[in-house]
């Protein structure tokens, strides 16, 4: 077995205990973006799995867009990122 060489760690331990590795990402073609999809690339960029920008630019996601991802799970949790949950975590 052959391991493809990346830049960075391949797994990381979670605060709790769990380890991450970059299979536990999501697909880099992912369109549907489901609150626990969302959740792993945020614990992924916290943790040092993968750096911010190569989240960005992995996903095609704007700075503006991975920003809100992280101001909801710091100050609210990862249920803030469910699209039904939205507006009770908007800011007035």
């Amino acid at each position: 077995m052959y391991l493809r060489k990346v830049e960075g760690p391949r797994s990381v331990t979670m605060p709790d205990g769990t380890i991450m590795t970059r299979a536990d990402l999501p697909g880099e073609k992912t369109r549907r973006w489901v609150a626990s999809r969302k959740a792993a690339v945020v614990r992924a960029v916290t943790c040092g799995l993968i750096t911010r920008n190569e989240a960005m630019e992995r996903y095609g996601l704007s700075d503006e867009e991975f920003a809100e991802w992280e101001t909801a799970v710091t100050q609210y949790g990862e249920a803030a990122l469910k699209a039904t949950a939205l507006q009770r975590y908007r800011q007035p």
